[in-house]
């Protein structure tokens, strides 16, 4: 879980590195994201671990969309602009929300039937979740390939030169709204991909990535705003410590370690574990 929990928050982070703009309506993207799951294996039998790259696709070019026509805009603001910018994307989760519940109703849904479901793998005596264990290896894979287009692709360089210095980047021919857009998809892509694999053990409904999204904010924070390493090691930690809590509280205060081990961080090291603000 905690690998997932990094999944989810390294879009947050990547977002944030690029722009400083803390997107409030990230918990309502892997809401969106767990629903195209849902409706994909409803409508066509399409199982969550083969339309996880669709949903991831469909999620980058929402993430795209909501920069140019959301986003760009509010970055533009010549006075507040950094509540400008909060209360945009705030907005945004709102209306995300609310249609969720008009179109799809407050119900909770599942995917009864996959190829993973509710299976579990022994390992040492140990027995593990088979959607858990296989979300693990692919937030993994994904850290790895995010890693890898980051520092190894052209566009990666200039994600990079971007976040460095918005201004000198144009200099050198590179537009940075395009370079914008394309880190809003790519951090879209990201939480899309968590929530097809989630969608396959854990219940779907309008309001179920507010609770991830604020697992999402303590991860990023932990680890670092900006830090996508630092999202991955936060995310690790944060379920360690959730597991480790829910074995000496009862597991409806597993929360309690995690925000406990953030405030702690917060005072001795505000910036995160890997952070460099």
């Amino acid at each position: 879980m905690g690998l997932l929990y990094g999944l989810i928050a390294v879009g947050l982070a990547l977002i944030f590195g690029l722009m400083d703009v803390v997107n409030f309506a990230h918990g309502e993207f892997l809401m969106i994201a767990m629903y195209a799951s849902f409706f994909l294996f409803a409508f066509f039998a399409i199982d969550p671990l083969l339309s996880a790259p669709l949903v991831a696709a469909a999620l980058f070019v929402f993430g795209a969309v909501v920069y140019l026509l959301i986003v760009r805009f509010a970055m533009r603001a010549k006075a507040n602009a950094g509540m400008v910018q909060i209360f945009s994307t705030f907005g945004l989760a709102i209306v995300m929300r609310g249609l969720a519940q008009f179109f799809f109703t407050p119900d909770y849904r599942s995917i009864p039937q996959s190829w993973l479901g509710g299976k579990t793998v022994s390992i040492a005596g140990i027995f593990l979740p088979e959607p858990q264990l296989i979300g693990a290896l692919v937030s993994i894979a994904a850290f790895a390939g995010l890693y890898f287009f980051i520092h190894r692709t052209d566009f990666g360089r200039a994600l990079e030169a971007t976040r460095e210095d918005p201004g000198a980047v144009a200099l050198v021919g590179i537009d940075k709204n395009r370079v914008f857009a394309l880190g809003w998809g790519l951090g879209a892509a990201l939480v899309g991909l968590a929530g097809a694999i989630m969608a396959v053990f854990f219940y779907i409904y309008p309001d179920v990535g507010a609770s991830f999204a604020l697992i999402a904010y303590v991860t990023v924070a932990l680890g670092g705003f900006g830090s996508v390493f630092g999202a991955f090691a936060g995310g690790i930690i944060v379920g360690l410590v959730e597991a480790t809590t829910a074995l000496v509280l009862p597991p409806s205060l597993k929360s309690v370690g995690i925000y406990a081990v953030y405030l702690l961080v917060v005072f001795i090291r505000p910036r995160g574990l890997f952070g460099s603000m």
